[in-house]
C-alpha cells in the first residue's frame, strides 16, 4: 500500500509508543485498485497522552475528541489524519446514537475490528511490517463482491441498513443472506434513526455510485431484499406498478427506475459533474415514474384494434407530490426538492412536440419552468430514462432528445433560463414613474420575450415605446 511520504515520520513516531495500523475505507479502496481517500490510523497498545506527546512535535492537534481516544493531527501542508485508540461500543439505548463508546488500548486488532459494520470494512493494513490484517475475511469478501455483517452487534445499529445500501450501490456488491436476514429482523428500528444520518447515506449513494464499480440498482436491490423499501412508500409504490411490456419489457416500474438509474450511472454529463449536480440528477431519475402508481391503468386503444394497455396518463406532474415527500422523508436540503422535481415533471416533454419537436417559443418557456434545474439536465434525465428500457433501444426518442438539446443550445438556454431583457430602468428611462404597474408591465414584456417578441435590449425597448403609444 502506496503512503504519502509525509505520513512517514507519523507512523515512526506512533511506532514507538504502539501498533499502528492503517484502517477502515482506505484499505478497502486499495484492495479495488481506487486511490485511497481519508487515511485514518488507529494505534494498538498506546495511552492517550502518548499519542498526544508523540505527535505534538509534528503538527497541530486537535484534542476534541479525547473521551474517544481520537486527535486530530494537522500537518504543515494543511493535510488532517484522524489518529485514534481501538475502542469498545456499549449499546446503551435505543437508535443509532445509543451507544457507550471507550478507548480500550488493549484491544487486539481482531477485537478492534469488531466494532465495524462489514467485512470489507474490517480490514487493516499493517505499515511496518507491510501486511493486510483481516480477521473476518474481509478481503475474500471484497473478492466474490459480498456485503457481511462482521459480528452480531450489526444488529444494534439499524444505521447500518443505509450503509447497506449505499456501500452496495458505490461498489456493486451483494446483500449476504444472514445479513439480509438481519437487518429485516431490525427494520421496525428504523424510525428510531435521525433523519440527518438517513439522508447522508442517501446521498452517498446518489453522488458516489459511480464506475468502476458503481451500480445504483445494487444499492436499491438491498431494500428489497431486507424489506426496508416499506420505509421509503413513494418508491414501495413502484414495485409491482405495470407497465406495457411492448413498450418496458424489463418489467415493473421499479424495475425500469433501477436499469435508469445504472444509465445515469455511465452517462458522462453525470460523471463529469460536481457532488451537488450528481445527487440532483440521480434523485430526479429515481423519482421520475413517481406518479405512475397514481395514474396507471389498463386503457383500450381505438389504434390497436381496441387491445387493452397499461397506461399513465399525467404521471409526470402527478410525480412532484410524490416526489417532494420522499425527499422531505429523507431529510435532503431545502434547496435539493425546487431542482428536483421541475425534472420529475417534464421529463416527457420531448415527446410533446410531435416529430418536429418543440419549437423556439415552447422551448423558452420550458427552460423558465425547469428553473433553478436547466434543459442540460433533463435532457440527461431523458437520456437514462430511454436508456432504462433494456433489451428495448429507441433511436428515434434518442434523436427527440438530441433535437431538443440542439435547439435549447441554439437559443443559448440550455444551461439558463432566460432572463427578462426589460427591466425596471428602462421604464424609469421611458419616463414611468415607479408604482404598482411597474410589476404588472414587467410581467407583460417577459411573456412578449418568451413569446418571441423581442431578443434583445433595443427590441425590448422599441416593444416598451409602441405599448406606451398604444395605451
Amino acid at each position: 500500500m502506496q503512503l504519502p511520504v509525509e505520513l512517514a515520520p507519523v507512523l515512526s513516531a506512533l511506532r514507538r509508543v504502539g501498533r499502528p495500523r492503517i484502517v477502515g475505507g482506505a484499505v478497502r479502496d486499495w484492495l479495488l485498485g481506487l486511490a485511497p481517500k481519508d487515511l485514518d490510523i488507529e494505534v494498538g497498545g498506546a495511552s492517550f497522552a502518548d499519542l498526544h506527546r508523540v505527535l505534538a512535535p509534528l503538527g497541530a492537534t486537535d484534542v476534541v475528541g479525547r473521551s474517544f481516544g481520537v486527535i486530530k493531527l494537522r500537518l504543515s501542508s494543511g493535510v488532517e489524519y484522524d489518529i485514534s485508540l481501538p475502542r469498545r461500543e456499549s449499546k446503551t439505548g435505543a437508535g443509532h446514537r445509543g451507544f457507550a463508546v471507550a478507548p480500550d488500548p488493549l484491544l487486539d486488532d481482531a477485537g478492534a475490528a469488531a466494532r465495524r459494520d462489514f467485512t470489507v470494512n474490517a480490514i487493516a493494513w499493517d505499515p511496518c511490517a507491510a501486511c493486510l490484517i483481516d480477521p473476518y475475511g474481509g478481503e475474500s469478501d471484497l473478492r466474490a463482491r459480498r456485503l457481511r455483517h462482521t459480528s452480531p452487534a450489526f444488529a444494534e445499529d439499524p444505521l447500518r441498513v443505509l450503509r447497506a445500501l449505499q456501500l452496495a450501490g458505490r461498489f456493486d456488491l451483494t446483500l449476504d443472506p444472514a445479513t439480509a436476514e438481519l437487518c429485516r429482523a431490525i427494520a421496525p428500528t428504523y424510525h428510531e434513526l435521525p433523519v440527518e444520518r438517513v439522508w447522508h447515506e442517501w446521498a452517498k449513494w446518489a453522488e458516489k455510485s459511480a464506475p468502476p464499480f458503481g451500480r445504483p440498482s445494487a444499492g436499491l436491490r438491498v431494500l428489497i431484499e431486507t424489506r426496508w423499501l416499506s420505509h421509503f412508500p413513494e418508491l414501495a409504490a413502484l414495485s409491482g406498478c405495470p407497465q406495457d411490456p411492448e413498450w418496458h419489457p424489463e418489467g415493473d416500474v421499479f424495475t425500469h427506475t433501477a436499469h435508469a438509474c445504472d444509465a445515469l450511472a455511465r452517462d458522462p454529463d453525470w460523471l463529469n459533474a460536481d457532488a451537488r449536480r450528481r445527487r440532483l440528477l440521480m434523485f430526479a431519475v429515481l423519482l421520475h415514474d413517481a406518479g405512475k402508481p397514481a395514474c396507471t391503468r389498463l386503457e383500450e386503444k381505438p389504434v390497436d384494434s381496441g387491445r387493452l394497455r397499461w397506461v399513465s396518463p399525467g404521471h409526470e406532474p402527478a410525480g412532484v407530490a410524490p416526489a417532494e415527500a420522499f425527499l422531505t422523508r429523507i431529510g435532503a436540503p431545502l434547496d435539493h426538492t425546487p431542482a428536483i422535481t421541475p425534472l420529475v415533471a417534464n421529463h416527457m416533454v420531448h415527446h410533446h412536440g410531435g416529430p418536429d419537436g418543440l419549437g423556439p417559443n415552447a422551448i423558452r418557456r420550458l427552460a423558465r419552468r425547469l428553473h433553478p434545474s436547466t434543459l442540460a439536465e433533463l435532457a440527461t434525465v431523458m437520456r437514462a430514462d430511454n436508456a432504462g428500457r433494456p433489451p428495448l433501444q429507441s433511436p428515434e426518442t434518442r434523436a427527440l432528445i438530441d433535437r431538443l438539446l440542439a435547439r435549447a443550445n441554439a437559443l443559448d438556454l440550455a444551461t439558463a433560463a432566460p432572463r427578462p431583457v426589460l427591466l425596471g430602468r428602462h421604464l424609469i428611462a421611458a419616463g414611468l414613474a415607479p408604482g404598482p404597474e411597474f410589476k404588472r408591465l414587467l410581467d407583460l414584456a417577459f411573456e412578449a420575450q418568451i413569446d418571441g417578441a423581442f431578443a434583445n435590449e433595443a427590441q425590448a425597448i422599441s416593444w416598451l415605446a409602441a405599448r406606451l403609444v398604444s395605451q
